[in-house]
């Protein structure tokens, strides 16, 4: 794999990143990463990676007193969108 190259394949970003393949889909899935699509391949930049890399690195937002954990209503809960094809919706 060269250095130079912006756009990674899934298997590639795993390997920068040393998880398995699997855990980027989930990462995709979850919002974490966002790929680009280009026709029917599924890449994701490097400047993506470093994004998400220095995400991780950041302290995580300070919480203001008293609020605390809130019960979900039924806005918060997630709905699998299914296309034409049937089958549900993953991002790549």
């Amino acid at each position: 794999m060269g250095s130079d190259r912006l756009l990674l394949t899934t298997a590639e970003a795993a390997d920068v990143l040393g998880v398995g393949r699997t855990s980027v889909y989930a990462l995709i899935k979850e919002g974490q990463l966002r790929p680009v699509h280009i026709g029917r391949s599924c890449r994701i930049s490097r400047a993506e990676l470093e994004r998400y890399v220095n995400r991780l690195d950041a302290p995580p937002p300070a919480v203001p007193e008293g609020s605390g954990p809130r019960r979900p209503t039924p806005v918060d809960q997630p709905t699998l969108s299914t296309p034409s094809s049937g089958r549900p919706s993953v991002g790549c």
